[in-house]
């Protein structure tokens, strides 16, 4: 077994039984074992549960990149300082306030990306497992062969079988073959939600939770390509996934927009419209937001007590009339 192999070997394990458990699971509640349907309600389990589990690491993630957008003038002023000079000294110089920067703020540029670098691994393992069922493939752990027989040979709705793509049916109809009109009809419907659910992402990001200093950037260029090239990636190659991996991807691209509908509603980039719009909605509710970006609610002011006539001994006594 290769270093990859040995890498994927417990994730693939771990996701192999939560594929067998929901299967098991949907199968006692009266589902077909063999039917499409019960393969696919399993996938999309296995989905919202390994997504499920990697909030912690998603929420770290973004808390990382808001403390490199807080440092980020501080680090403009760095490079400004030592522009144009090239000389050994001052790009030590230069390093040195950058790192020194880095550890009295407590921000670290590699750790905005090191949770994406422990997803991959993950996401890999989802694939290969899905990839490799479709084919009827036992897996390393708890697919057996005959579970993997049972998903390669799963018909949705007992007209599509799971392991068919868009692709084969084309080919088999510009070839004057019989082909599926049945797989080619929902293949071609997930592609397009796969590409409208991409699109919506990037759209939300680009719109909404961007700064007017990001905006001006070049980055900001870069983001608007990716807003049209990576819905153009998933029409492309979708055409050529098996049904089962494309219920796996759609599911996992409506996860990823609730997941940045919220990010952005409730962590916004700080200067960006949702931030704005955040603090509006926070504002009307009696609310502030204070600089570090916790929320604090604003009580309203109290009335100002009664004054109670005092009970007993210290009550005054009321004169009726002159003292004799």
């Amino acid at each position: 077994m290769d270093l990859i192999g040995t890498i994927l070997w417990p994730l693939k394990w771990a996701v192999e039984l939560l594929l067998v458990a929901f299967h098991w699971l949907f199968s006692n509640l009266g589902m077909g074992y063999n039917d499409g349907i019960t393969w696919v309600l399993s996938i999309v389990g296995l989905v919202l549960v390994v997504r499920a589990a990697l909030i912690p690491i998603f929420v770290k993630q973004i808390k990382s990149q808001r403390k490199m957008l807080e440092v980020a003038p501080q680090l403009k002023k760095i490079q400004d300082k030592y522009k144009g000079k090239k000389d050994q000294f001052s790009r030590e110089a230069m390093s040195r306030e950058t790192m020194e920067l880095y550890k009295r703020t407590g921000t670290n540029p590699l750790a905005s990306c090191l949770p994406l670098l422990l997803q991959m691994p993950i996401f890999f393992a989802l694939f290969s497992v899905l990839n490799d069922a479709q084919r009827s493939n036992a897996g390393v752990g708890p697919l057996n062969q005959a579970l993997a027989t049972s998903f390669g040979n799963a018909n949705l709705f007992g007209v599509a079988p799971l392991h068919d793509t868009f692709a084969q049916q084309w080919t088999l109809w510009t070839s004057g073959a019989d082909f599926n009109l049945s797989v080619m009809i929902i293949a071609a419907t997930m592609v397009v939600l796969m590409t409208a659910s991409q699109f919506i992402t990037q759209l939300q990001i680009v719109s909404k939770n961007m700064s007017p200093e990001t905006k001006a950037s070049p980055m900001f260029k870069q983001q608007k390509i990716m807003l049209y090239l990576l819905p153009l990636v998933f029409a492309f190659s979708g055409v050529a996934f098996p049904l089962g991996v494309m219920f796996y991807w759609l599911t996992s691209n409506i996860w990823t927009m609730a997941q940045q509908f919220l990010v952005i509603r409730n962590m916004p980039t700080p200067g960006s419209e949702a931030a704005k719009a955040r603090e509006e909605r926070l504002a009307r509710k009696g609310k502030l937001i204070a600089t570090d970006g916790d929320v604090i609610i604003v009580d309203e002011p109290k009335k100002p007590a009664q004054r109670q006539q005092p009970v007993g001994k210290n009550r005054a006594k009321k004169q009726t009339g002159p003292k004799k």
